[in-house]
């Protein structure tokens, strides 16, 4: 599998304050662009895997509403997320 714990705690850990913390929004965004990131990858090779493609974009809105959050709460945390996974440009 492609995301298995030991992912997620270094995940966690790198981007939350520890391997606990689950909740926080940068360590959700981490987890949530590490697995777009690989569902794109997926459909790069099987384009027409729809049920893929409505799960990425569910995605995909799930990280915008919380960057939007985290935007309106934070905006340092905002600005020190987004440059730490490089998604905007």
């Amino acid at each position: 599998m492609y995301l298995d714990k030991a992912k997620k705690e270094e995940i966690f850990q790198q981007y939350g304050q520890s391997v606990t913390d689950t909740g926080s929004a940068e360590s959700q965004i981490a987890l949530f662009s590490y697995r777009i990131k690989h569902l794109t990858e997926h459909l790069k090779q099987n384009h027409k895997d729809y049920g893929t493609a409505r799960s990425l974009t569910k995605l995909v809105g799930r990280r915008r509403k919380m960057l939007k959050y985290l935007y309106n709460k934070d905006i340092n945390r905002y600005r020190a997320i987004v440059k730490a996974l490089g998604l905007r440009k």
